[in-house]
């Protein structure tokens, strides 16, 4: 799909949210009261052309220096710089003019909101694909974030090793998008409308483990999901029996991570400290680690508590010294919940 089209879908025919003709771009889901408090502080122009799925705001984000992937007019930007605090950073990437526009209008006009004596974001003009030419250095972002963009790339693997590349090690690549329960025929590929509209260029959701992993993301980890009403008839009829989820996924920068999760006898207790988590710390789907609680935990999640931004609030228990096998869990069926949300399956978490 030719990404001028997408171009011109985003900046010259849509005016705001309720001119998509599906819900795929837009979660209708009830967010957390803080971030709701966070959200009343962005200026209405930028709510209005707000094009996202899902939550991008993962924990422990104060002083954090951030990539948002696709910003388009800066929604989840202003909630984030809020929340890295006037010491930390977020720089938005987009390749749509008339969005970084408003996003850029009411830079000054959020650093008054904020009370900051100057902004801590900044805005670039370009491609996700080649995150390299915009001079930002290898290795120099704690978290990189996206919201409902990657599904509208055409080279979904540059992306993903281009996020590698600028994380720090123990960094963390947190986003939404949608996928699909199978691999889509062609036609649906190349069609311009259900590319627009988020379709299109969905991933099949066991596709998009295999390249997150050769990107080096060893161990993709779903945090939540929905299914996607597709409430328009003409729409639904080119889509057949395909089925598409909004889903927020977690990636880590950790070498060594395994493809499986492996029992090493170890556990973690969560010691609470986290702003709105402070009784549970919810890793992933199937990690709500409640505070004070003895948690067995596989290998890889060991590590992705231990070697991150995390790893100042919990106690760990054991080490890598023993290997018992498996961990109890693991399978590779549909990860995402059905409309009924009963879990067909479990992720390739533990």
């Amino acid at each position: 799909m030719n990404i001028e089209v997408v171009k011109d879908y985003y900046g010259k025919i849509l005016r705001s949210s309720a001119d998509l003709k599906t819900e795929a771009c837009c979660t209708p889901d009830a967010m957390p009261a803080h971030l709701e408090k966070l959200l009343s502080t962005v200026h209405g122009e930028v709510l209005a052309t707000y094009y996202g799925c899902g939550l991008v705001a993962p924990e422990a984000l104060k002083g954090a220096r951030i990539l948002d992937l696709g910003c388009g007019s800066g929604r989840d930007v202003y909630v984030l710089a809020q929340l890295v605090g006037p010491e930390g950073e977020v720089v938005g990437i987009d390749m749509t003019a008339e969005q970084l526009a408003i996003a850029r209008r009411h830079i000054d006009w959020h650093r008054g909101q904020f009370g900051y004596e100057r902004s801590n974001v900044q805005f670039l003009d370009g491609y996700i694909e080649d995150l390299a030419a915009h001079g930002l250095e290898a290795g120099s972002f704690d978290i990189i974030v996206s919201n409902c963009v990657i599904n509208l790339s055409p080279d979904k693997p540059a992306v993903l090793k281009g996020a590698f590349d600028l994380l720090k090690p123990g960094g963390e690549f947190y986003f939404s998008d949608v996928y699909a329960d199978r691999r889509l025929p062609d036609d649906a590929r190349a069609d311009p409308l259900l590319y627009r509209e988020c379709l299109g260029g969905a991933l099949y959701w066991n596709d998009f483990h295999a390249l997150a992993r050769q990107a080096g993301f060893l161990d993709p980890r779903l945090v939540e999901d929905r299914p996607l009403a597709i409430t328009d008839e003409a729409i639904e009829a080119k889509l057949g029996a395909a089925r598409f989820f909004s889903a927020t996924y977690r990636l880590w920068k950790l070498d060594g991570l395994e493809p499986q999760c492996e029992d090493y006898g170890q556990a973690v207790i969560y010691k609470g400290g986290l702003p709105h988590a402070e009784d549970v710390f919810r890793l992933d789907k199937h990690h709500c680690i409640e505070r004070g609680k003895v948690v067995p935990v596989c290998g890889n999640t060991w590590r992705m508590l231990g070697e991150t931004r995390f790893a100042p609030y919990f106690h760990f228990i054991g080490d890598f010294s023993r290997h018992y096998g498996i961990f109890n869990g693991c399978g590779t069926a549909l990860p995402f919940d059905d409309d009924k949300g009963l879990a067909p399956g479990t992720s390739s978490c533990c």
